[in-house]
């Protein structure tokens, strides 16, 4: 149990900050942090051999005692389903298990998207270990759009499949995979909500169907497909039929699993948890040559980290996919071989680029439609340009609704079609207004889950779908402009350790529904401030307490942070700051650095 007595609990507002430099309030991340009294934390600690700050941030995340031991090491044994829990599962199983018996030709379509492309690799490398000639299609995101088609789905036919699975999309594809019946078998793997009831008339598994009970609607189509494989592996061991062939080792597989959970932004709890502490596991040994290689080429220090899949790999594999070969990525990943692989992640490295260079472009105007938006009373912000690349409305969409704390749909104009894509906040439902919107007759197409959605529609019923977006997220015109910071906990800086930052990174792994701990420290001055980086976008800066204690502390795109000012202050101002604070291998040795997301002056 930590005996450290600079993890304070002052009362809320925490620090008294309700208004940061970013124009914030810090709030405890759940009210039972709000209190001083820490008798269940104690208890917890005790009862489980934790340190107290961990208990602390358990007990305010809502992880009962009895399964902090679980928590803290996730195990697929303790979380994974039996697979035919979910709808049509046996069924898909079955005739997977004869295209394998049978040496069929099996024709794989993937969305363009890291979960697709984790997807279609899972598929197409375990089928083809099974014996399956596999081919596999990734849209082109302009010439072809989202989802399944006809010329696509023709041309897998035209190579000898017999069977066609459409991995991450296809679920809204009725009337197309309807007409393509009688040619052949599909089967879909998918996780997007349906249009109501109405599903293709051949094998769907999607735990998000209205008639599925399992209750794993927080799944990625990659896990979708992973339980699919289990069972299909489960139906060809009961046949015999690895006595006399091998059987694939999934476990192994993980590593597309996690990247995809990841990527995907999927709520890191239950089986999404054990998925990806598993998987990292498994991508840390470096076993699968296109990731090792990608992560060297993209300079990505720890390879098998949340932040790395998230923000290292996965935009890279997603770059392809969204302004050049769609392909891309999905090549990467079968790769067997050093020199194409090098070959592609500098390839695909140097798309990524291209794309950053884009989404700045568009960027510009798009923050300055979402202020008009705003200043006009609406609930969401739908913003769209003629100019606008279709590739990356998606994290455009993203960086607009963190800056304005929103709902936003960011379309791109073509050939009088607006086609994009929708990021919410937490507690509205953005699929659901979409799906809602095209079973109006609003949009061409829609669909999506929770937190993402696709759309495109005709540019003359903008306004009419601007206006049902606003009544069905109107809930989000009482929201404040920023949302407030969650806080797990306070520390002097003389408490900022590395054993700290070690007793932290205990509670990964990190993302949606599990963000990392926020700690705010208190009463620090920022003495040496310095821009760092290719584009001098990220700010390095010496913090000192008031006992003279110093940590290293980093911005990234400092250009967006309103609150980076105070940190260059040279009058030095006394502040608090929040963020998260890691303790990083560099050259061997251990250093200690606080990854700042917010200062307030006092």
């Amino acid at each position: 149990m930590s005996d450290a007595p600079s993890f304070l609990v002052p009362p809320d507002p925490v620090l008294s900050v309700h208004s940061s430099g970013s124009g914030r309030s810090w709030v405890w991340r759940d009210e039972k942090l709000a209190t001083g009294d820490g008798r269940v934390a104690l208890a917890m600690a005790q009862r489980a051999g934790i340190p107290e700050l961990l208990a602390r941030i358990l007990h305010g995340r809502g992880v009962d005692p009895s399964q902090v031991a679980a928590f803290l090491d996730p195990r697929l044994r303790d979380w994974l389903p039996d697979p035919s829990c979910l709808h049509s599962m046996d069924e898909t199983a079955a005739r997977l298990a004869q295209a394998v018996r049978c040496g069929e030709t099996v024709g794989v379509f993937g969305d363009y998207d890291v979960d697709g492309a984790c997807g279609t690799t899972l598929l197409t490398e375990t089928l083809r270990e099974l014996g399956c000639a596999v081919h596999f299609h990734i849209p082109d995101r302009q010439k072809e759009g989202y989802g399944p088609n006809a010329p696509a789905l023709e041309g897998l036919r035209a190579k000898g499949a017999t069977l066609l699975v459409c991995v991450d999309c296809g679920t809204a594809a009725v009337a197309l995979l309807d007409a393509l019946r009688g040619k052949g078998d599909i089967i879909v793997l998918d996780h997007h909500k349906p249009d109501g009831a109405i599903l293709p008339g051949c094998l769907v598994v999607n735990p998000n169907r209205l008639d599925c009970g399992s209750g794993l609607g927080h799944l990625c189509a990659t896990s979708v497909a992973f339980l699919t494989l289990v069972a299909t592996c489960r139906a060809l061991r009961l046949s015999g039929w690895f006595e006399t062939h091998e059987e694939p080792a999934l476990l192994g597989k993980l590593d597309l699993v996690a990247l995809a959970t990841i990527c995907d932004v999927m709520p890191l709890r239950d089986l999404n948890r054990a998925f990806v502490a598993q998987g990292l596991r498994v991508m840390g040994r470096g076993e699968r040559l296109g990731l090792s290689t990608l992560a060297s080429v993209a300079g990505v220090k720890e390879t098998a980290s949340a932040m790395a899949c998230g923000f290292g790999i996965g935009p890279r594999i997603n770059a392809g996919g969204r302004i050049a070969q769609a392909e891309l990525g999905v090549k990467l990943l079968l790769s067997e071989d050093a020199f194409e692989a090098r070959a592609l992640a500098e390839k695909l490295d140097e798309i990524n680029r291209q794309r950053q260079t884009v989404e700045a472009d568009i960027l510009t105007e798009a923050y300055h439609q979402a202020e008009s938006q705003l200043e006009a009373g609406h609930a969401a912000l739908f913003l769209h340009g003629e100019s606008w690349h279709p590739g990356v409305v998606g994290i455009v969409a993203s960086r607009v609704r963190e800056r304005c704390n929103r709902p936003t749909l960011i379309g791109a104009l073509q050939d009088g079609v607006i086609k994009g894509s929708a990021r919410s906040v937490p507690g509205l439902d953005i699929g659901a207004a979409v799906i809602a919107a095209c079973q109006s007759g609003l949009l061409l197409t829609g669909g999506g889950h929770a937190m993402a959605a696709g759309f495109s529609l005709p540019a003359e019923k903008a306004g009419a779908f601007h206006a049902h977006l606003d009544q069905a997220l109107a809930e989000a015109r009482h929201r404040p402009r920023h949302d407030a910071l969650s806080i797990d906990g306070v520390l002097a800086l003389r408490g900022a350790t590395t054993e700290i930052a070690a007793q932290l990174a205990r509670l990964g792994p990190f993302g949606a529904g599990h963000e990392e701990p926020v700690i705010a420290i208190s009463r620090v001055r920022a003495v040496k401030s310095e821009r760092i980086g290719r584009d001098g976008n990220t700010l390095r800066v010496i913090l000192q307490g008031e006992d003279g204690g110093r940590l290293r502390g980093l911005v990234f795109r400092a250009a967006d942070k309103t609150f980076a000012e105070l940190l260059e202050d040279r009058a030095m101002p006394v502040l608090h700051v929040a963020g998260q604070l890691r303790c990083e291998q560099w050259q061997g040795q251990d250093m200690l650095s606080f990854f700042i997301l917010d200062a307030a002056t006092i």
